[in-house]
């Protein structure tokens, strides 16, 4: 009888992480191995988040199935998201639905799975900042309660899920699948053209990336580590791809400021070259500074916490939150090109969705 899989994902960076299960799936049926797999959206099928080359960026399929739900409130969108997955699950027979990260619609997913009894996996479990201001916060707690499987990225994240009462037999540390996904593509990233327009030359930059509400709405906090990124990084050129309400806010504040440079947003490709190839990173993105602990980069964190704590106890990662002072050292070290020594933290092998696939269906 085929194995069924439905995974889904509630937003763009959870293809990223979902995309080396797809892989491990179609190697498995391969092999002849009977089981199928269901890719599952919960937005809409013009999503403008979704860039169009996406799906092959990733060498995914696109997904089997949009739900459709848009909307900005928190609490309506879980509400939609439980009646579109639960007509959905009417639909189609699924033995097991793998979620992935903290999202409102990931919770609601989480709670249609458990009144259906249906065996639910949590990629990316036991992370917390313990700021429960946070909504996402308290979408992690009620993901990881309701979970039959949590699959955790680090020692930590298992220690976590084991001390808020999970059963030992439920938490898997299985390792870091963001790591999969830039393994099998590192030799496929290509160098965006914004480079050869800035003149920039490998090595030579800094790349800056923010999304965080709360950051993007501290007016007088956002205007100083502005300043200081710029007076820092000299004549560093600091590359910037934003988007939507990351863009709308910062391009007046560094519209002064010549070596900062706002480009377009870039597809995955694109993106990873960017990252990769860069003299620092300055972030609020916890997928970001694991990638920059793989690539061995230089990354400042402006968090005062990371869900990811192997990025800072044993990668490049630095959080400085809203400590200036610590923005101005750490940018300090990172244009002078001295940085901590680092290491791959344990289960960055790439194998991470093989070790998945076979504690979903049993084996």
């Amino acid at each position: 009888m085929t194995f069924s899989i439905t995974m889904v994902a509630g937003a763009r960076p959870n293809f990223i992480k979902l995309a080396p299960l797809a892989w491990a799936v179609n190697k498995a049926r391969e092999n002849g191995e009977d089981i199928d797999c269901k890719l599952v959206y919960v937005g809409k099928q013009d999503d403008t988040t979704l860039e169009p080359s996406l799906f092959s960026d990733l060498q995914i399929k696109s997904p089997d199935v949009f739900l459709g739900v848009d909307c900005e409130s928190l609490n309506e969108l879980t509400g939609q998201t439980m009646g579109a997955f639960d007509r959905y699950l009417d639909s189609v027979k699924t033995d097991a639905v793998i979620v992935v990260d903290d999202l409102a619609s990931t919770m609601a997913v989480a709670i249609v799975c458990k009144k259906r009894g249906i065996k639910l996996a949590h990629l990316v479990a036991g992370t917390r900042s313990f700021d429960f201001s946070m909504p996402k916060e308290v979408n992690r707690l009620v993901i990881d309660g309701l979970s039959d499987l949590l699959f955790t990225a680090g020692a930590g994240a298992s220690s976590i899920a084991s001390r808020e009462g999970a059963e030992l037999q439920k938490v898997y540390m299985v390792g870091n699948i963001i790591i999969d996904t830039l393994r099998r593509n590192y030799s496929r990233f290509t160098r965006p053209q914004c480079l050869h327009t800035l003149g920039a030359a490998d090595g030579e930059y800094i790349v800056f990336t923010i999304n965080r509400k709360a950051l993007l709405t501290n007016g007088d906090y956002l205007r100083t580590m502005l300043e200081t990124l710029s007076e820092k990084a000299g004549n560093t050129p600091v590359v910037a791809p934003l988007r939507g309400l990351s863009r709308e806010t910062i391009a007046p504040l560094v519209a002064d400021k010549p070596n900062i440079h706002i480009v377009e947003s870039m597809g995955y490709l694109n993106f990873g070259y960017l990252t990769s190839h860069a003299k620092g990173i300055v972030t609020d993105s916890g997928n970001i500074a694991e990638e920059a602990t793989f690539n061995n980069i230089p990354c400042i964190t402006l968090n005062d916490y990371t869900e990811h704590i192997e990025t800072v106890s044993q990668g490049t990662n630095v959080l400085v939150g809203y400590n200036i002072a610590k923005l101005q050292s750490a940018l300090s070290d990172m244009v002078k090109g001295e940085w901590k020594n680092s290491s791959l933290p344990d289960r960055w092998d790439g194998r991470t969705a093989d070790r998945i696939l076979q504690i979903v269906r049993g084996e």
